[in-house]
């Protein structure tokens, strides 16, 4: 059977979409879809990756995806809307008539709706997800409490990927940036303690190169020379420390979640 991906798009959490798009997907029996969920997308850059990730779907499965959007502020929702997907927005669908029913005009801000469906779930993914905000790119570094902590070089994929784990799943993971001074072939101090939970992202160069430029053009940071060194580096730093790692360069956030939570045997608190 040839399922057909769905996208759940937020300038939040992710979990109203999900909610009310779950609930609507479950009146097609038969069918197999496969979730995807875009939180936080609350910023013109994030609202076009956004559309670049719809848009590679759409051309690699030869199929539509259906993108279900909360997304509050009119320039994303324009922006998200011209991907190449059935975009179905619920605060079109359902404010604009409340504002001419009720003859007022709505506050179009981000953040005021919540999950119902399951409260206790809703309170698994907020703190999951808090969790994972407040230990992001080396900040916080409250790893004792982490089921997980990634590490890589700048622009690896680790703070998607954990954001994607806490909501999905429940997990509480923090991440770890390996800057050129963390490279020297020691394990930071930081990390030290708490060696069992790392995991390692890598990344191929061509592709880090290409990524950091788009970020900063034509800089030391994005030249071929730097990252070719930095990924090396990293991936000799893992090797030491016989640290697991995945290859990030041709896998979905989705594909790099579900093989690091699976090989290293994280418990999931939730099930998408």
């Amino acid at each position: 059977m040839k399922g057909r991906t769905v996208f759940f798009v937020s300038d939040q959490t992710g979990v109203t979409v999900e909610t009310m798009g779950h609930s609507l997907l479950t009146q097609f029996e038969g069918l197999e879809f496969r979730p995807v969920t875009l939180p936080f997308v609350s910023t013109v850059d994030k609202a076009h990756e956004a559309v670049r990730r719809i848009d590679a779907v759409a051309a690699r499965e030869g199929a539509r995806p259906i993108v279900f959007s909360t997304l509050v502020q009119g320039e994303l929702r324009e922006i998200v809307m011209r991907a190449n997907g059935l975009y179905l927005d619920f605060f079109e669908a359902f404010v604009g008539p409340l504002e001419r029913e009720l003859d007022t005009r709505s506050t179009h801000r981000a953040g005021r709706a919540h999950g119902m469906a399951d409260l206790g779930a809703y309170a698994i993914r907020i703190n999951a997800t808090n969790y994972s905000l407040a230990n992001d790119d080396g900040a916080g570094g409250d790893y004792a409490h982490a089921d997980v902590v990634l590490v890589g070089v700048s622009r690896s994929g680790k703070t998607p990927t954990c954001l994607y784990m806490a909501l999905q799943y429940g997990v509480f993971t923090a991440n770890y940036p390996l800057t050129e001074e963390d490279l020297s072939g020691e394990l930071p101090a930081r990390l030290a303690p708490f060696r069992e939970k790392l995991y390692g992202l890598t990344i191929g160069p061509e592709r880090l190169r290409q990524i950091r430029n788009e970020r900063r053009p034509e800089s030391r940071y994005a030249s071929m020379q730097q990252v070719t060194y930095e990924v090396r580096a990293a991936e000799a730093l893992f090797r030491r420390y016989a640290i697991p790692v995945i290859d990030t360069t041709e896998c979905s956030i989705e594909e790099i979640a579900s093989r690091i939570i699976n090989e290293g045997g994280i418990e999931r608190r939730l099930r998408p």
